[in-house]
């Protein structure tokens, strides 16, 4: 009898002990809760961010929706062409062809994207209307092109006289080798008038809002890998790789060499974090440590870089890398922040 009390008193306090467990793992997320309502934020991935940022608030700071203010946002480095990173002017691959990648995630799980499209100038506009206008979630190559000219988009060139001459100089050594941060490096002598051709590499700029009613959602697009393999894909597109948006928690982008965070689900892992209760800064340094502890070698020579906000509307950023920078506006501050990073 006494074994039997002993019993049920050791499995009396074993469940007591698992719900109280079961209590403290949900603690955590449940700090992420309420929404910071009429307190939107937009941030965006390098320098360029900055000016996306400013397009987006112009959304945003009228009480619009996340999902308009990013697809707005990043439409603007998409149409310049002094950014040989993402869209128009962007730099081709080792066959001088343009190819663009782009996806955009809602507050309510609705998705779309399109890869390896050509010749049009604002990728992530047909990725929307991939995500409102069709059963699917991705559309590629001719198909997505077909999809595009369908709804109304224009054919045009999108290979400048600028990245033309940057291919035909590369093409001297077709020496494949990525440059970290070419992003910044590329973008800021843009503006000084002295674009660099040669080899480089990841190109992208994720965009992430929530909006004055506490939603979320995220924009990623880019040209992809300068002088790639003709029908390469990144992570850009990938939803859940370069993209991923929880309404519940908040959202996450990342930028840099895509194949690396693909193998790890990079921004539905840093959304997952921030789950457990993880700050963002917190949980992007996890998501980039996770990179290191597949490759440590090969991690050193590469950049990857996370951005994530929540449903506090906290947010934070973490690289491989030093040189990777993100831009925030909200209605109180607007800021580039040179991420922190392991190496």
């Amino acid at each position: 009898m006494s074994t039997r009390r002993k019993f049920l008193h050791s499995s009396l306090l074993g469940s007591l002990g698992l719900f109280a467990g079961k209590k403290l793992m949900a603690r955590p997320e449940a700090t992420l809760y309420p929404a910071t309502k009429n307190e939107p934020i937009v941030i965006s991935t390098w320098d360029f961010g900055k000016e996306a940022n400013a397009e987006a608030w112009t959304v945003l700071g009228k009480g619009g929706r996340a999902l308009d203010a990013v697809e707005a946002g990043v439409k603007i480095p998409e149409a310049d062409p002094n950014n040989q990173s993402v869209g128009y002017g962007g730099l081709p691959d080792r066959d001088g062809r343009v190819t663009l990648d782009a996806c955009i995630m809602d507050d309510q799980y609705n998705c779309g994207s399109v890869m390896c499209l050509e010749h049009i100038m604002h990728p992530i506009s047909v990725a929307r209307l991939v995500m409102e206008k069709t059963p699917h979630v991705v559309l590629v190559g001719d198909g997505a092109l077909q999809f595009a000219l369908a709804n109304g988009f224009q054919k045009e060139n999108l290979l400048t006289p600028q990245s033309e001459k940057a291919w035909k100089e590369w093409l001297k050594t077709s020496k494949y080798e990525p440059v970290i941060n070419i992003e910044n490096k590329l973008h800021k002598s843009a503006n000084e008038g002295n674009m660099p051709g040669g080899p480089n590499n990841h190109d992208t700029i994720g965009m992430i809002a929530m909006d004055a009613n506490g939603n979320f959602s995220g924009a990623c697009t880019t040209s992809g890998m300068a002088f790639k393999m003709h029908g390469r894909v990144g992570d850009s597109p990938i939803i859940g790789a370069g993209l991923y948006v929880d309404n519940e928690i908040g959202a996450a982008t990342s930028t840099g060499v895509g194949e690396e965070v693909i193998r790890i689900v990079g921004s539905h892992l840093v959304v997952e974090l921030m789950r457990q209760g993880l700050a963002p800064e917190a949980a992007c340094k996890k998501a980039v440590e996770r990179i290191i502890s597949r490759n440590p070698a090969k991690a050193k020579t590469l950049q990857v870089g996370f951005i994530a906000v929540n449903k506090k509307g906290q947010y934070g950023g973490y690289a491989l890398q030093k040189g990777f920078t993100y831009a925030v506006k909200t209605g109180k501050e607007e800021k580039l922040i040179p991420a922190k990073s392991v190496y």
